[in-house]
């Protein structure tokens, strides 16, 4: 099995539940070529060896060489690598070798796994399905969608590992399904994203309610001041493993960006799609209402096409992922909830319908394909108004994103714009009447004379008056020429009213004799 990747560790990797990279092909035979690591030289069990084996896979990737010696050693992991570079097979591994001794008591797991996501719960538990068939192993896959039945019957017959999301482990937790203070091992995955995802104050939660003696294996794509504050908290003494820059774009994925018109995007991606060869594709939104609606559009424009986010429920969302991997499914509309948990090999074309607003999550989108040495092209659609994030994105990676025209529909570019503190928000009746403020508002230059018409309406108008509020034309207007004093040549209208004497009762004359 042959991975042209697996060498350099790039995001390309196979990540079948960020699966173990398989051997590169056969290279020219150097004298001074150096001996490459093998699992083998790594410490392994040689039940766990002859697994790895049977998926076909012989050399580990960079991740996997440094972190699997340490974590047989006992110390904690502080490790950064993004998605595809074979980072969880860096724990699984060493973890089914030190899960063999002892034995698993009824609702009282030896090992935790925190994920972010179900999908990245599901692959980790087929990790362990893969390289545990040579072993006495139990896990429990604790999520949210399933039966909590069924799984705190799984917890009461023992199991060595639990791998579950912070929201339903702290709730079956809560119902008293589940004892934490004889875990020995915790790892904490894709961090970075349950902070995106708003779960940190469940894993300081759930980090309370372990033993302070474990070990911690902590892994995250990226590192941000929060991410390292909670890796000081939870870690002593860590082994820091850094594989690759993690703003990696693999160089077998071919970056495309499309500047649109914001209602001319459902076109654009409809155009894209009938003129590129698309075998199956990955269409990523920011928000969850903009995947059903884009789903529902391209369904009614004749293309195959099935949503995926983070509403749908677990059995709903596991049978969309089973046809689209079948190819049932041709183009897959899903939110950023998926972007760190589907494997589908040989995918073909991913699409950003809207700019990510993180811009490491662009790194993980377009790493959805052009793996395993394959070729693969990722397009973005942007609007004027996502200006900022394509910036953002542009600086991670170091250049800029090549742009191209999609036939039909206008040119647009982001040199002509306006600073973004003075671009107005839309184009109605308050744009225009900003726009034609300056030129009514403008006063005529000193020594003008004043057209006839002004003057007719700064005159009050002859004849009797009802008392009440002065007309818009009858405020008096200063002479530019000299100063105005008071209310100007103009009597305001309450003073010409008529002043009317007090009228004296007969107790009151009487009071005064």
């Amino acid at each position: 099995m042959t991975d042209p990747s697996a060498l350099s560790g790039e995001a390309a990797a196979p990540d079948a539940a960020e699966d173990l990279p398989a051997t590169d092909a056969a290279a020219p035979t150097q004298a001074a070529a150096p001996r490459r690591t093998t699992f083998a030289d790594l410490g392994l069990s040689e039940p766990v060896l002859r697994a790895v084996a049977d998926a076909g896979y012989l050399h580990p990737t960079p991740i996997q060489e440094q972190a699997i010696p340490i974590v047989l050693m006992g110390r904690d992991v502080l490790g950064s690598a993004q998605t595809g570079t074979g980072k969880t097979a860096s724990f699984t591994l060493p973890m089914l070798d030190i899960m063999q001794s002892g034995r698993a008591r009824a609702r009282m797991p030896r090992a935790l796994i925190l994920e972010p996501t179900r999908e990245l719960a599901a692959q980790v538990a087929d990790n362990f399905v893969k390289y545990a068939k040579y072993l006495r192993f139990d896990y429990a896959l604790i999520i949210g969608g399933e039966s909590m039945g069924e799984q705190i019957a799984r917890l009461n017959r023992g199991v060595d590992v639990l791998i579950a999301t912070p929201g339903r482990l702290i709730d079956l937790f809560e119902r008293g399904g589940l004892l934490l203070n004889d875990v020995r091992i915790l790892v904490i995955d894709e961090a970075d994203r349950m902070l995106d995802m708003g779960f940190i104050p469940d894993v300081e939660r759930i980090v309370s309610l372990l033993p302070r003696m474990r070990q911690t294996l902590f892994f995250s794509a990226t590192m941000p001041p929060e991410i390292k504050r909670l890796a000081d908290a939870f870690l002593h003494n860590p082994k820091q493993i850094t594989v690759a820059p993690p703003a990696t774009v693999a160089s077998t994925v071919a970056q495309h960006l499309a500047l649109v018109r914001a209602h001319d995007k459902r076109e654009a991606l409809r155009r894209l799609l009938r003129s590129e060869d698309v075998r199956n594709a990955l269409v990523f939104c920011n928000r969850k209402r903009d995947v059903e609606v884009l789903c529902r559009s391209l369904v009614r424009h004749g293309f195959n096409a099935a949503m995926l986010h983070g509403d749908m429920t677990q059995p709903r969302r596991t049978e969309t992922l089973e046809r689209f991997k079948a190819g049932e499914i041709r183009i897959l509309v899903c939110s950023d909830v998926a972007a760190r948990g589907i494997d589908i090999g040989g995918l073909s074309h991913v699409f950003n319908f809207d700019v990510p607003f993180h811009a490491e999550d662009y790194v993980h989108r377009i790493g959805r394909t052009g793996r395993a040495g394959l070729s693969g092209r990722a397009f973005t659609l942007a609007t004027v108004e996502e200006d900022e994030a394509l910036a953002a994105i542009e600086r991670l990676i170091g250049k800029p994103i090549p742009r191209i025209q999609i036939d039909g529909l206008d040119p647009v570019s982001l040199d002509v714009l306006e600073p973004r503190g003075r671009r107005g928000r839309g184009r109605g009746r308050g744009a225009r009447d900003a726009a034609e403020k300056p030129e009514r508002a403008a006063a005529p230059p000193a020594g003008t004379p004043r057209p006839p018409a002004a003057a007719a309406r700064t005159a009050p108008p002859p004849g009797p008056r009802r008392a009440g509020r002065a007309r818009p034309g009858d405020r008096p207007r200063p002479d530019p020429e000299g100063e105005v004093v008071g209310f100007g040549g103009a009597v305001p209208d309450f003073m010409r009213l008529p002043t009317r004497k007090p009228v004296r009762t007969g107790r009151a004359d009487d009071e005064a004799a």
